[in-house]
């Protein structure tokens, strides 16, 4: 490689890492509006998030970025790979955002931030009129960068394509039809089923700083290092990844409810167990971040069902459990316990589903975005279109829109083509636990005695160290030998609800 091929390329490296030295920033910002902020500072605060992305947005559609993409590119051969892939994230970046006008885009991020505020305090209202006029400006702006951007076969196909690359609307209908047409029967089987089990036991008051220090154990099981993280409370989980040294889990906690927050911080604890193990070369590129949405998802399922909600898991820490409860679970069996946990029964909230009916609430939201992106459904009826397939396909129907429409935040944010990711995640997660017993055939033993290392070992082996080195398909071809196969979910979720409510 010459000398000035060299420059360029330390000069291309630089102008990289200060853009991910922005979005360092604005993580650091939207971790802090989503964890407490003054009311009063929203709006100049999403000034401020308008006026820096902006600066991001216009370096990654600027002249010099263009000239970097351009030289580099013809000398592909002599570059590192991790200059590669950087090269082609960017080069992804640039011909997607230089199709948006500077001051549409500018627009467009003010209006994110405003509109997820708005949508808090209208969930709690349960008024689904005061979130709707942002909402109908998001969609409509999204629908304007589709054209922008443009769009193969379906309108959809171009939002899908950000999380889950390679995924389309032709995909998604057969692989959730099929889905549905295997879950649904089970389902109805459950209800038919005389074992109705005693839950009540769940219910009752749990203190909330109880509730954290569980999940602050459980965590620690995990391998989650506490050195570079910590656990906040949100109204809305999540995780956030600023950098591999700096990954933040958050929960909700529900007081005559446990499950919600212990569950939610095993969940968001996958998330940030892959942040935190991404290689440190990745740092300050585009690639230290998770693969995908649907490989990022399978990481939080993984270990929320197959770690959180597995039998050995509970031989382990029921007890501790007991301990920080104060006497709530003292007269109830451990196979009881077990069996109350892993209830099915239909509900109305998606985060609070049980695993067989989970992938039902998502595929409602895709149907209804899908039909959003195709000028088949309009803003103003989706409160009642929500309702109606809750009730065709859970058989519930939500007493207020806070439990209805406006219980995710992902809309708010303008996370189109996200939620698919959830249930492809799922179908990665049971893909990955079939290979990963292959190398760890005693993986029951390891959870019953709580050393979870080696399945988190196992995984930044095959997957988290490779941050965005690797695309999601790849890695899913590369760990379990096959392309993505549902059978595996399906077997699983028959395998596990004939035994918990011993079906025939």
């Amino acid at each position: 490689m010459s000398e000035a091929v060299k420059l360029v390329e330390k000069e291309f490296l630089d102008y990289v890492k200060k853009m991910e030295a922005y979005k360092e920033a604005l993580g650091l910002i939207y971790w802090d509006l989503r964890t407490g902020a003054p009311k009063q500072g929203v709006e100049q605060r999403s000034e401020v998030i308008g006026m820096l992305s902006t600066d991001v947005f216009k370096m990654s559609t600027s002249e010099e970025m263009e000239s970097y993409i351009t030289e580099l590119s013809s000398n592909e051969l002599n570059l590192s790979e991790i200059t590669k892939k950087t090269l082609l994230e960017c080069k992804k970046e640039y011909d997607l955002n230089k199709k948006i006008p500077a001051e549409e885009y500018k627009e467009y991020v003010i209006l994110q931030s405003k509109a997820e505020s708005v949508w808090e305090e209208a969930k709690a209202k349960a008024d689904f009129e005061m979130f709707r006029p942002y909402l109908e400006k998001l969609v409509a702006m999204t629908k304007r960068f589709i054209q922008y951007w443009g769009f193969e076969g379906n309108k959809y196909n171009t939002l899908l394509d950000m999380y889950e690359p390679g995924v389309t609307v032709e995909v998604l209908d057969q692989v959730f039809g099929q889905l549905r047409e295997k879950i649904v029967p089970l389902v109805h089987s459950i209800s038919q089923s005389d074992q109705k089990l005693e839950t009540n036991f769940l219910f009752e008051r749990f203190p909330k700083e109880k509730q954290r220090e569980f999940s602050l154990e459980i965590l620690k099981q995990m391998g989650y290092n506490f050195n570079a993280g910590r656990l906040d409370e949100t109204v809305h989980p999540f995780a956030t990844g600023l950098n591999p040294g700096d990954v933040r889990v958050t929960t909700k906690y529900d007081e005559n409810d446990f499950r919600t927050a212990v569950f939610g911080t095993i969940h968001e604890g996958g998330h940030a167990l892959y942040e935190q193990n991404i290689s440190t070369d990745l740092i300050g590129t585009p690639l230290c971040d998770g693969t995908s949405m649907g490989i990022h998802e399978s990481q939080s399922l993984f270990y929320e069902n197959f770690v959180g909600r597995h039998y050995s898991f509970w031989k382990k820490n029921y007890d501790l459990l007991k301990e920080y409860s104060e006497g709530q679970f003292d007269q109830v069996s451990l196979d009881d316990f077990y069996r109350a946990i892993n209830e099915s029964k239909p509900s109305l909230i998606r985060i609070e589903a049980d695993e067989l009916t989970y992938p039902l609430h998502i595929i409602i939201r895709y149907e209804i975005e899908k039909g959003l992106f195709n000028d088949e459904l309009e803003v103003k009826d989706l409160p009642k279109i929500w309702n109606e397939k809750y009730e065709q396909y859970l058989g519930v129907k939500p007493e207020n829109d806070g439990q209805g429409v406006l219980q995710d935040v992902h809309w708010s944010g303008g996370s189109f083509g996200y939620f698919p990711s959830y249930a492809l995640g799922y179908m990665y997660a049971a893909q990955l636990k079939n290979a990963m017993i292959k190398d760890l055939p005693n993986y029951d033993q390891l959870v019953e005695e709580g050393n979870l290392l080696p399945i988190k070992e196992w995984f930044t082996d095959h997957i988290h160290k490779y941050g965005k080195m690797k695309k999601p398909l790849d890695i899913l071809k590369d760990v379990t030998g096959e392309e993505l196969n549902a059978n595996y979910l399906i077997d699983y979720l028959y395998e596990k609800y004939s035994n918990v409510y011993q079906l025939k």
